[in-house]
């Protein structure tokens, strides 16, 4: 999944930076051996150990869904997501590649997505004489209408399988959409970006009677010297 990679370049990164000592004084021939997969794994996998690239491979291999049911997937995928400009919707994210993906990782998964695939197709047939994907995007709002609201009262698990495969659908989508580059493009998310500190406030300073060192917090909050990297004596004292 190349959406997971950069949460798991983070926090390997992370781990990697603030704990050096645990990861080089700790390691042993397994953790070597580890680690030397991982390094040697292609950069689409990174981060994975030996035995999640082996069932990685192995679930790629496999195939659930075929050629019609994963058209029917992204018909459905748009109908809960309509494609926004300039970024595009759940396709141009590889929503109906996660959802196989998802139902393949997590087998309990497909008896609900593979009947309520069908669901869709005999329920399109019955009321408009043509398969799901094929019908007009009223006549697909007007099935969907249908199942996409439960009943609150009652456990999803014991409501019809249609309207729990569409609350699985539609989680699927919206989650396979905003963790993929497409749907943080369309929120618009930059991540963490740097402010601008001038120290804590005076009347806080002054509601517990203290002050800041004149010269210490001239160099803390000259933003002239932002990316400078702070510098210390042997005595602890800020230099720069």
């Amino acid at each position: 999944m190349d959406r997971r990679k950069s949460l798991q370049t983070l926090l390997l990164g992370g781990a990697a930076a603030g704990s050096g000592l645990v990861f080089n004084s700790c390691k042993t021939e397994t953790t070597e051996a580890v680690d030397q997969a991982i390094t040697e794994s292609s950069d689409k996998y990174f981060g994975r150990t030996p035995a999640e690239l082996e069932r990685l491979e192995k679930l790629q291999a496999e195939q659930l869904f075929n050629e019609h049911e994963m058209e029917t997937i992204a018909a459905l995928s748009v109908v809960i997501l309509p494609p926004k400009e300039p970024h595009g919707g759940p396709i141009e994210a590889g929503v109906p590649e996660l959802v196989e993906f998802m139902g393949k990782d997590i087998p309990e998964m497909a008896p609900t997505l593979l009947g309520g695939l069908m669901w869709l197709d005999h329920k399109s047939n019955t009321e408009f004489g043509t398969e799901f994907k094929s019908a007009t995007l009223e006549q697909k709002k007007q099935i969907c209408d249908a199942i996409c609201w439960h009943d609150t009262e009652k456990p999803l698990s014991e409501q019809p399988l249609e309207i729990q495969f569409f609350y699985m659908m539609r989680g699927l989508t919206v989650t396979g959409y905003y963790t993929s580059k497409v749907g943080i493009a369309d929120l618009g998310y930059k991540g963490n970006q740097p402010n601008v500190w001038d120290g804590v406030p005076q009347d806080v300073l002054d509601q517990h009677g203290v002050a800041y060192d004149p010269e210490w917090i001239a160099k803390c909050v000259d933003q002239s010297k932002r990316n400078v990297i702070a510098e210390w004596d042997d005595e602890g004292n800020l230099l720069t």
